[in-house]
């Protein structure tokens, strides 16, 4: 059982610092690659030199060390892609055993709430909480029973008061705009017309005003 308890930790930490290292060992490796890439162009600039100066044989040992590099470049990639392969399967165990821990946590705490419940009891309390809710409604009924001079009046008088009212409300409306007359509507004396405006003319001149009055802003 103390095992159990103070396992999870333990391997949560050796898998934290697995990674850190192997991240590490990465960025390390990364380093190198890029001091390697640097000599390999190096080599290659020094042997375009040793061409130029009909140097051959010096050119051709410059050659021959970019390839080292190259190859030494070759197999750090790979290293890389091994540390990566490894980080992804460990980060994805590591998931793997955080999601059954967690899972194996709400199985053991839906038993203990299943151990807590009994079946006799939420019977129990579901009638009892019927019984209230029944109690309560009838309480409610009682409560909304007219009494006095309110008990006495009938309710189908009052439906049909109500349609007569709804009625003339209508017939009112459609009649409305029959008997108004328009808001707007001018009076006019009889044998009068209104004298309507004269246009303004506007001249030559006075646009041109205008439009220097315009430049002039």
């Amino acid at each position: 059982m103390f095992t159990r308890i103070f396992g999870k930790p333990k391997l949560e930490t050796n898998a934290l610092t697995t990674l850190d290292k192997l991240n590490e060992t990465l960025e390390m490796l990364e380093k190198k690659e890029k001091v390697l890439l640097k000599k390999a162009s190096s080599e290659v600039e020094k042997a375009k030199q040793f061409t130029k100066a009909k140097n051959k044989k010096a050119a051709i040992q410059c050659l021959k060390r970019k390839r080292l590099y190259e190859q030494q470049i070759e197999q750090l990639g790979n290293f890389q892609l091994r540390i990566h392969d490894q980080m992804i399967m460990l980060e994805g165990a590591k998931a793997t055993t955080e999601t059954v821990d967690a899972l194996r946590s709400g199985a053991a705490a839906m038993k203990s709430m299943q151990k807590a419940t009994n079946i006799d009891d939420v019977d129990k309390t579901m009638d009892e909480i019927n019984e209230q809710t029944e109690n309560m409604k009838q309480i409610q009924e009682a409560l909304a029973t007219p009494i006095g001079a309110a008990a006495d009046f009938d309710e189908d008088e009052l439906e049909a008061e109500l349609e007569e009212l709804e009625d003339a409300e209508l017939e009112e409306q459609l009649l409305q705009p029959a008997t108004t007359a328009p808001a707007d509507s001018v009076q006019v004396p009889v044998g009068r017309v209104p004298a309507r405006t004269a246009p303004q003319k506007h001249t030559e001149e006075d646009e041109l005003a205008a439009l220097q009055a315009e430049m002039a802003l």
